[in-house]
């Protein structure tokens, strides 16, 4: 079956999805979930984008991503979760999909779309039953504001810290 053509505008924001092949919880332990963070690191220096929130699940992720204009949202992705699935394999000894599908994206389309998809990146822990409050959640974009590592995740203005303020820094 044919791919969708994927919709892209210059400027906008998207909320990303990725689900590992067989929605395999690969993400626990957090082993790989510290390598799933040193590829996003990597991929800041390479690429210029925005990322103010994200998350990593047992078996997907979630991004809150904006490419700068000059850059692709598709080979952002395409490094990110090839350079991902090749240094898993690797370490694993394997070979093959990591990631089921392609990675679904849309474009967020209004100021209270974006924040909508941002308080659901923060809760999808909660929901998941995997930590009571989303700051207790260590792989997302909320432990690392809180932490002021700003190597992955993008500064928050004012504005975004009134409306969620456990994203400020401890």
């Amino acid at each position: 079956m044919p791919h969708h053509r994927r919709l892209l505008a210059a400027g906008a924001s998207y909320h990303v999805t990725a689900r590992t092949n067989r929605s395999e919880p690969i993400f626990d332990p957090r082993p790989a979930s510290e390598l799933f963070l040193l590829v996003l690191k990597q991929a800041h220096k390479r690429f210029s984008f925005e990322l103010p929130n994200f998350t990593i699940m047992p078996n997907h992720i979630h991004l809150l991503i904006k490419p700068s204009d000059d850059e692709s949202l598709s080979k952002i992705m395409q490094w990110i979760l090839s350079v991902f699935a090749m240094r898993w394999n690797r370490a694993h000894g394997l070979h093959g999909h990591v990631w089921g599908e392609r990675f679904f994206s849309r474009i967020i389309s209004s100021e209270a779309d974006w924040l909508h998809v941002f308080a659901y990146i923060d809760e999808n822990p909660v929901r998941a039953n995997l930590a009571s409050q989303p700051w207790q959640w260590k792989n997302g974009g909320i432990w690392q504001h809180r932490m002021g590592m700003s190597d992955i995740v993008n500064g928050l203005d004012e504005i975004v810290l009134g409306i969620f303020p456990g994203h400020r820094r401890l």
